[in-house]
């Protein structure tokens, strides 16, 4: 299945428009074709052995709903901004092609969590997300006042411009610009991140993967407060809404081509200085795989 970028992905950066990512997806169908492979859309009813997606990390975002429902992997080429999810950039798409056709990959499966609003008429709402279950408020002029929870022991309550709850993959996404840490995607964790937390205790919060954050929503000002799954699905959250985050059932896998380390990844993307590095010898010095 070839999946792209499409106006549910806005906003494009100007320098990536949309023409590039058609002509990658372009070359890639017929890639896959001359492989003998008959790419098909997202809407298919076929079977489907593996998504792959021509965008940036909202494109592959998108697509995890639909590789995680029909449990197949999913690989990311990068014609977004950053593309921190992604596997190759658009000039590597043939290439990319003959390696998937010919199983040269591994796949890397990353926890998902379960998202739970219970509202105080007893209305029950789920959904699930890879990043991240984002609280946030909608009054903008006030905080939310909130109480949180780890395992059912009460932790720590404050004023707050809202709260991220969010798995390893999420760490280096919105979490990780409001101050929480880096988590390497084969830890299994959960992460709480408080935003702009009026209280001395509201250092981000790292639990195991089998613990469930709380939420009690005490004031959400006038307009409430809404919980948004990866950025793409609302959960409302009125007050005295309880929140429950715990790891879900189904992941996500995500195919690489590559064995080079989180660790390089992480300082491509970011662009992290690196120029003090010594190794120890000339053998650890070598690269460990190409981080396309």
């Amino acid at each position: 299945m070839v999946l792209q970028r499409d106006l549910n992905d806005k906003p494009v950066p100007p320098h990536r428009k949309a023409a590039p990512t058609a002509s990658a997806v372009a070359r890639a169908e017929a890639a896959l074709r001359a492989h003998g492979v008959e790419p098909v859309g997202p809407h298919a009813d076929s079977e489907v052995d593996l998504v792959l997606v021509l965008g940036g990390d909202g494109t592959i975002l998108r697509a995890s709903e639909v590789a995680r429902e029909r449990d197949v992997p999913l690989l990311g080429v990068n014609t977004g901004h950053v593309g921190f999810l992604a596997e190759a950039d658009p000039d590597a798409v043939e290439q990319v092609v003959a390696e998937l056709v010919s199983g040269a990959y591994t796949v890397e499966t990353r926890m998902t969590i379960t998202v739970e609003v219970r509202t105080p008429d007893g209305t029950v709402s789920r959904d699930w997300a890879l990043n991240e279950a984002a609280l946030e408020k909608r009054d903008r002029a006030r905080m939310l006042e909130v109480a949180v929870g780890v395992d059912g022991q009460a932790v720590s309550s404050f004023g707050c411009d809202g709260l991220i709850m969010s798995t390893p993959t999420g760490s280096t996404a919105y979490a990780f610009s409001s101050g929480g840490p880096v988590i390497w995607p084969e830890v299994e964790a959960l992460l709480l991140v408080p935003l702009a937390a009026h209280a001395l205790f509201t250092r981000p919060l790292v639990v195991g993967p089998d613990s469930c954050l709380e939420v009690v929503i005490q004031n959400s000002g006038f307009g409430g407060a809404e919980v948004w799954c990866d950025g793409r699905r609302c959960l409302q959250a009125p007050t005295g809404s309880r929140i429950r985050v715990t790891r879900a059932d189904r992941p996500v896998r995500l195919a690489r081509l590559n064995t080079a380390p989180f660790s390089s990844r992480l300082v491509r993307k970011f662009d992290l200085p690196v120029q003090g590095w010594r190794a120890a010898s000339p053998e650890e010095a070598e690269p460990q795989g190409e981080d396309r």
